[in-house]
């Protein structure tokens, strides 16, 4: 284990004895005589933990914690006295204090509260890089598109997000509701809490209630301990329901309560219990109809659809094919290890003439392919799937994806729009897009200019 670790003590056998056992186990110790000297010493470095006594001269260890949290919050402290009472114990914890020791200092025990201490550190710091991977995945950057639809899509995404308001999300299967829905979750404030997602057409009608709600010991048979259910689990949370028609009616009911109340009762509990969760729900169905039909009740449906985000189908947003395209394909390359720098020209005239019907997810599954198959530098169409053999896409015509025929005029419009489409997903941050197209700042200002994007 390593870190590094400052002893702050007036007394100098405690702290130069603390720092040569703490040297030996691996860590990178200083020390300092009083508190105004550790709090120079946090201002000129990192520091991953503070050992400080209470009791010291100029600034004492209870004011050391205050500065110390106030200008290096990523420290951790950890305080030692030989004047120990509950009273300061407690005071210390609720002011930041990671731990507490008293003296005389068992190093044994020290070494291994730090080495908790650490641990526990390096856990949070992972959990913070997932939650920011999880944030740039899904904060627009793999809803992928520059078209008018798609831009009506992302503009209601940024409203709603800072919202606590229960949204609905329309669109044919495979259009990218699950995108949608986690981009809503991470843009709000409840990002840092669970986004959990729920397949209502895939849990079997008797497992309804006890899934969503919850049960308690001995509710039913095979009940052996209690189950929180997906909205307990989901506090301060989102929680997603994908197929939302196929709910039955008895748990619409149960659902609509769980909306008005914000509370759920579990199976085989007669209390009920608060929740606070936020309701994203999706379906390819067409719910209105659905009412009118009554297989789905109309204040629930009321109570769902506050906004409707409607997901447009490829056949409305034809221009965002060929950076779908380029997108799943630099996805692939890096999964399976490929170096496939691009799709040539009659291959993309046979993804736009073809009629999507599986959507966003048939393109991928046929990209994904297509990677597998290619070998050469460029996918042909004779990589596509037999059905895109026929299609009328000779570059003999007059007309071509961008009306322009020539191959290395073609890629470039390519790259004009997929940088322009990275740009407007990061609200015009030259580096951060540099980062991600894989390029250096200089080469993207030089792309810039050549093509005239301001």
């Amino acid at each position: 284990m390593s870190g590094t670790i400052l002893i702050a003590d007036d007394e100098p056998e405690i702290r130069n004895s603390l720092s040569t056992v703490l040297q030996e186990e691996g860590y990178i110790s200083y020390t300092a005589a009083d508190g105004e000297e550790a709090l120079r010493m946090i201002m000129d470095q990192d520091v991953d933990v503070l050992i400080s006594d209470i009791k010291m001269p100029v600034i004492d260890g209870m004011k050391l914690l205050e500065k110390t949290l106030q200008r290096s919050p990523q420290t951790l402290v950890v305080l030692i006295t030989a004047y120990a009472s509950v009273e300061t114990a407690v005071q210390a914890l609720r002011m930041g204090a990671s731990d507490y020791l008293l003296k005389p200092l068992d190093f044994d025990e020290v070494i291994l509260r730090l080495k908790h201490l650490l641990q526990r550190k390096a856990l949070a710091l992972e959990n913070q890089y997932l939650r920011e991977q999880i944030g740039r995945e899904y904060n627009f950057y793999d809803i992928i598109g520059e078209s008018d639809a798609m831009h009506g899509v992302f503009d209601l995404i940024r409203k709603v997000s800072g919202t606590t308001t229960n949204v609905l999300i329309t669109g044919r299967s495979g259009t990218g509701k699950e995108l949608v829905a986690r981009a809503v979750h991470v843009n709000s404030n409840r990002a840092d809490k669970r986004f959990i997602p729920v397949n209502c057409g895939a849990i079997p009608e008797n497992l309804f209630e006890s899934e969503l709600f919850g049960y308690r010991k001995g509710a039913f048979s095979g009940a052996v301990s209690n189950h929180e259910g997906v909205f307990k689990e989901a506090s301060g949370g989102t929680v997603f329901l994908d197929e939302i028609g196929e709910i039955p009616e008895h748990i619409q009911v149960k659902l609509l309560r769980t909306i008005q109340e914000k509370e759920i009762q579990p199976l085989g509990s007669s209390t009920a219990v608060k929740v606070d969760v936020r309701i994203v729900a999706a379906t390819n169905r067409n719910l209105e109809e659905e009412v009118e039909k009554g297989n789905f009740r109309q204040d629930l449906f009321y109570r769902l659809n506050i906004i409707e985000i409607r997901l447009p189908e490829l056949s409305e947003r034809k221009e965002d094919i060929p950076l779908l395209a380029r997108h799943f394909m630099n996805k692939y390359n890096r999964e399976f290890h490929r170096r496939i720098k691009g799709i040539d020209n009659d291959a993309v005239k046979a993804l736009m003439q073809y009629e999507w019907k599986g959507q966003v997810r048939e393109l991928e599954n046929v990209i994904e392919r297509s990677v597998l198959l290619c070998e050469g530098d460029y996918i042909q169409k004779s990589d596509l799937p037999v059905g895109f053999q026929h299609s009328n896409t000779s570059t003999t015509g007059n007309s071509d994806l961008f009306g322009i025929e020539n191959l290395d005029d073609s890629l470039a419009e390519f790259e004009k729009r997929h940088i322009i489409h990275i740009l407007s997903m990061l609200n015009g941050n030259r580096s951060e897009a540099a980062r991600r197209l894989g390029i250096d700042p200089s080469t993207l200002y030089r792309k810039m200019e050549k093509y005239q994007i301001k």
